[in-house]
């Protein structure tokens, strides 16, 4: 009679290839972790993690010439001797050791095996929206550990925004001493019309920051930061009102949620105003992509205004709408300067994509493949799909969210083309005013975001609702909290 199968271990998303051998690895205090310094980020995530703190070698990460790892492939062996983790560049090493983390099971025993790791996607992100609520900053830290157990090595922050600016403009101070802070919220859903008069508010400093993305660096998770102009500026114009199209009225900030139809003049001043904040921007994010926004743009000023008329004019502009393009043309400009490339919402697809700009493609599965038609790099976020903050049920259990349904299901089913830069999960947060909800409302299905952009094209939903179940219990020890998964439809 033959042995029975061993168990294959639950890790999301899935590797390449797991093979499971008989026996264990005990991990104990005193296991040690020997890296060469190139890798060193990865030997001292790997003892935090892990709680490992030896003078041994039981762990051993190695950078090796396998250029078919790529970037951030590895491969790793359990014996009952020990780890070896291979890799081509640090990132793979520091992927390993997530690896391990999950194999761990919080129980200091891995399990030997064999792994070939290597990612489908290089961009692997998920949009945390802090400007309508401005999320407190170890928060930010902790949501960068979950991206990056899951192997998700972007965090797109969206910082500015009509109801708050939450960066620091040391040239601008009134953005965030004005424009941080807003009299009340919305009150219910935003279709009802109500606001209440409770005061939000708050910024990041620009250290703050920048210890941030110090901290997201050592495990492999890139901050890319947007500032999104020249529409949801609403904060900005409050703060400066020569910056709108009738700097003799005083805006407040913005507390109601939707789309302010208030939003920059197009004068030089104006312009030089955002550049001289992406000055500041790109000193503390050193990310090549900087998100400048173009979506949600009204033109109603800009038809209404003759200076707007005379830029058409002197731009040789077919009309108000073409402005937006205008705008993204010149931030793009400045920011390919200092050596960066912009990143811009798919309206800019009608209205004029920068050069070398990366197209964030969220209107929809058509606007993914027409931004690839066009020839531009897409990151894929399309709504029906990767958008996290509408609900994931219907039921009346569910808490407010700006739509709904989203089911796992149908996140995990997402097959974007192989010629996508990568995909992205989105959590705005006009219905997201904690951290407990965010998590609520992100897993398990960036869990399912996270295993689209990294494994392989082939989909099997009852593996992975089976190693989401083991996974779960690792969540629990973190102190997520999620949403339980519903029974898998028939």
């Amino acid at each position: 009679m033959s042995p029975a199968p061993l168990p294959t271990p639950a890790v999301v998303p899935r590797p390449e290839s797991l093979t499971v051998r008989p026996g264990h690895f005990a991990l104990t205090p005193e296991t040690g972790v020997r890296a060469p310094a190139e890798a060193a980020d990865a030997a001292g995530l790997a003892r935090e993690l892990l709680g490992v703190s030896g003078s041994g070698d039981q762990l051993r990460l190695r950078l090796v010439d396998e250029p078919a790892l790529g970037a951030e492939g590895y491969r790793l062996k359990v014996t009952e001797d020990g780890v070896e983790a291979h890799a081509a560049a640090p990132a793979g090493l520091r992927w390993a050791v997530q690896t391990l983390r999950q194999l761990a099971a919080g129980e200091g025993r891995l399990p030997c095996v064999e792994v070939l790791d290597r990612p489908r996607f290089g961009w692997r992100g998920s949009l945390l929206d802090v400007a309508r609520w401005c999320h407190p900053l170890p928060f930010l830290y902790r949501y960068v550990d979950l991206l990056a157990l899951h192997k998700l090595n972007t965090l797109h922050l969206h910082l500015t925004d009509d109801q708050g600016w939450r960066f620091e403009v040391r040239k601008y101070p009134l953005l965030t001493e004005v424009g941080g802070f807003r009299a009340g919220s919305s009150l219910g859903h935003a279709d009802q019309g109500r606001t209440d008069d409770v005061p939000h508010g708050g910024f990041y400093t620009q250290e703050e920051l920048r210890d941030l993305v110090r901290y997201a660096g050592r495990r492999g998770v890139r901050v890319m930061p947007e500032i999104d102009a020249p529409g949801h500026m609403q904060a900005a114009v409050a703060s400066y009102p020569w910056l709108g199209n009738r700097p003799d009225r005083r805006l407040p900030v913005r507390r109601a949620w939707g789309v302010s139809r208030h939003v920059l003049n197009v004068s030089d001043a104006a312009v030089d105003f955002v550049c001289d904040v992406l000055d500041e921007l790109t000193d503390v994010f050193p990310f090549e992509y900087v998100h400048i926004g173009g979506d949600e743009v009204p033109t109603d000023e800009w038809e209404a205004s003759a200076d707007a008329r005379r830029r058409i004019a002197a731009e040789g502009l077919g009309g108000a709408g073409e402005l937006v393009g205008w705008w993204a043309s010149r931030l793009a400009g400045h920011l390919a300067a200092r050596g960066r490339r912009a990143a811009v919402w798919d309206e800019l697809l009608e209205r004029g994509v920068p050069a070398g700009a990366a197209v964030f493609a969220w209107q929809g599965l058509p606007r993914v493949d027409a931004g690839l038609r066009a020839g531009h790099d897409v990151v894929a976020a399309p709504y029906e799909h990767l958008y996290l903050d509408w609900a994931e049920g219907e039921g009346p259990e569910e808490p407010l969210a700006i739509l709904s349904s989203l089911p796992l299901e149908r996140v995990y089913a997402y097959r974007p083309p192989e010629t996508v830069l990568g995909v992205q999960g989105h959590l705005w947060s006009e219905y997201l005013p904690t951290p407990e909800l965010v998590e609520w409302r992100a897993f398990p299905r960036l869990a399912a975001v996270a295993e689209v952009g990294w494994s392989g094209a082939e989909r099997d939903h009852p593996d992975f609702r089976r190693r989401l179940s083991a996974h779960l219990p690792l969540l629990d020890r973190l102190g997520v909290h999620y949403r339980p998964p519903d029974p898998p439809t028939a």
